[in-house]
C-alpha cells in the first residue's frame, strides 16, 4: 500500500489527482487531502438541480463533478477527505471493507461510529443519529486493468451555514431520512472529541493511523506527477463541459426516490419507442449509466420491451430491479 501526501487544497487538482492515481497506480494506494470551499456532485447528478450556483459564486465556493455516483457534498478546509484505490475487478459495491480503516482510526479518538444506510458513517447523539462522513465508490478501468475507487469526506470543523446554502436539498430525501434539513443531519467530529486537536492535527493523526496499519511511509507527488495532474485538472475537471455535460432539462422528466437513491429519467420518445433517455440522480453503479441509456434507445416503451432491456439494470443503478425502472418510465 502506498500513501500519498497531497497538500493541495484546489478542488480541481484534487479531483484530477484521484483520476491520475486510477490511471497510473500499479498497486493499492491511499490519499488524504482537503479542499478549499467546494460543492462536489456525483457523476450522475445534474449540477443545476443540485447546486445553488448564485450562492456558490457569492461565497467563493467551487462547483466540481467527481468520478463516483452518490449525492452532492460540501467541502471546506474543515473537511478531511480520504481516497482508497484497490486493484482488481469488483462485481458489486462494498463500502464496509473500505470504511473500516476510518472507523477504526476514529475509535482511537473515542468516536463511536458505524456505517449506516447506503454510504454514511454516523454517530448516535442525544439528538439522534448524525452523519460525520459520506462515502462513494466506483469501478474504473485503465489500460485493461480494473480498479475500485472508494472515497469519502469527514466533517471535522466544517462551516455548517455554508453547507446548507450551497446545496439544493431534495425534499423527498429529507423526508425519507426523517429530518428537516441538511444541517440537522450532520455533526462535526471536533464537537465529539475532548481534545484541542485542530483539522491539520486530525489529518496528521489519520495519516499516522493508516501508516501504522499498512506499514507504509507517506510519499509526495513528484514534479512530473503534479504537472500531469494539473494538466488533467485544467483540461477536464475545471471545464463547464465536465461540470454540466449532457445533464440538461428535458420536456418529459420522470423522477422517483427509491431506497437505493433518487432516479430521474429525461425521456424522449417517437412512435412509442425510446428516442433518447438520460438518467441522473444520487445512485451508485458498477457500470457507467450512460451505457444503459444508449442500450435503451430503440426500445419499445412498454412493459415487455423494458423488462428485457433492463434485465441488467442493477449493474448501472446499484440496488435497482428491472421492475423499479420499468414502473418509473411508464408512470
Amino acid at each position: 500500500m502506498i500513501i500519498y501526501r497531497n497538500t493541495s487544497t484546489d478542488p480541481y487538482f484534487n479531483m484530477a489527482a484521484e483520476q491520475y492515481l486510477l490511471d497510473t497506480a500499479a498497486s493499492p494506494c491511499a490519499m488524504l487531502w482537503r479542499n478549499s470551499r467546494a460543492v462536489v456532485i456525483g457523476k450522475n447528478q445534474n449540477a443545476e438541480e443540485q447546486i445553488d450556483l448564485a450562492f456558490c459564486k457569492a461565497h467563493g465556493i467551487v462547483p466540481v463533478r467527481r468520478l463516483t455516483g452518490g449525492g452532492a457534498v460540501f467541502h471546506d478546509l474543515g473537511n478531511v477527505n480520504f481516497t482508497f484505490i484497490a486493484i482488481g475487478d469488483a462485481k458489486k459495491l462494498d463500502f464496509a471493507a473500505f470504511s473500516k480503516p476510518i472507523t477504526d482510526a476514529l475509535a482511537k479518538l473515542g468516536v463511536k461510529c458505524r456505517l449506516s444506510g447506503r454510504n454514511d458513517i454516523v454517530v448516535d447523539t442525544e439528538d439522534g443519529e448524525r452523519k460525520i462522513s459520506g462515502e462513494a465508490q466506483c469501478v474504473y478501468e485503465a489500460g485493461g486493468t480494473k480498479k475500485v475507487l472508494h472515497h469519502g469526506t469527514l466533517l471535522f470543523s466544517a462551516d455548517m451555514s455554508l453547507l446548507s446554502g450551497a446545496l439544493l436539498t431534495d425534499p423527498e430525501k429529507m423526508v425519507s431520512k426523517g429530518v428537516k434539513s441538511v444541517a440537522s443531519r450532520v455533526v462535526n467530529i471536533k464537537d465529539l472529541i475532548d481534545t484541542d486537536l485542530d483539522v491539520s492535527g486530525f489529518l496528521a493523526f489519520l495519516e499516522q493511523s493508516l501508516a501504522e496499519e499498512w506499514g507504509a511511509d507517506p510519499v509526495g507527488f513528484s514534479e512530473a506527477d503534479a504537472a500531469a495532474v494539473r494538466k488533467l485538472a485544467d483540461e477536464k475537471y475545471a471545464t463547464d463541459g465536465w461540470l454540466f455535460g449532457r445533464y440538461t432539462r428535458s420536456a418529459s422528466v420522470k423522477r422517483k426516490r427509491f431506497p437505493f437513491g433518487t432516479v430521474e429519467a429525461a425521456l424522449e420518445t417517437s412512435g412509442g419507442v425510446i428516442a433518447d433517455i438520460r438518467f441522473t440522480g444520487d445512485f451508485f453503479g458498477v457500470k457507467d449509466v450512460s451505457l444503459l441509456s444508449r442500450s435503451l434507445i430503440g426500445t419499445r416503451l412498454d412493459e415487455a420491451g423494458l423488462a428485457q432491456a433492463l434485465s441488467c439494470v442493477g449493474d448501472y443503478i446499484h440496488g435497482a430491479r428491472p421492475g423499479d425502472i420499468t414502473d418509473l418510465l411508464l408512470s
